[in-house]
């Protein structure tokens, strides 16, 4: 592969680790993710740095649940439903325009509807 494609792919993998670090610290912000991004990304552009977010004792797991079952662990699901929940509270109290609201309902009941119909890591 040249150097360039392969420059593009672990710079981009490493936004996306740096997003999925972000989200480690703001409850907000998904971690997983980002780092099955990384992971595929580091994959094109920088096998050791894959290998090494595979090696991860924190990080491993999920990508090899996600890559051999397409799965997620229990608590990721209730995690990310929990937070997609109170993200739509807030823009209730908030009093977001009702339009927004709605649309932000949709797009979130669709991703929860995907995660929860996932196979347990």
């Amino acid at each position: 592969m040249m150097a360039g494609p392969r420059l593009l792919w672990t710079a981009f993998g490493w936004v996306a680790l740096a997003l999925g670090a972000i989200g480690v610290l703001l409850p907000v912000m998904p971690t997983t993710p980002f780092i099955l991004l990384a992971a595929f990304a580091f994959g094109k552009g920088s096998p050791a740095m894959r290998r090494r977010l595979e090696r991860s004792r924190h990080f491993g797991p999920a990508i090899r649940d996600w890559e051999e079952r397409g799965a997620i662990q229990p608590r990721h699901k209730a995690l990310a439903c929990a937070l997609m929940g109170c993200s739509l509270v807030g823009a209730v109290v908030l009093a977001l325009p009702t339009g927004v609201v709605a649309v932000q309902a949709l797009t979130m009941g669709g991703a929860a509807l995907y995660i929860l119909t996932r196979p347990s890591g």
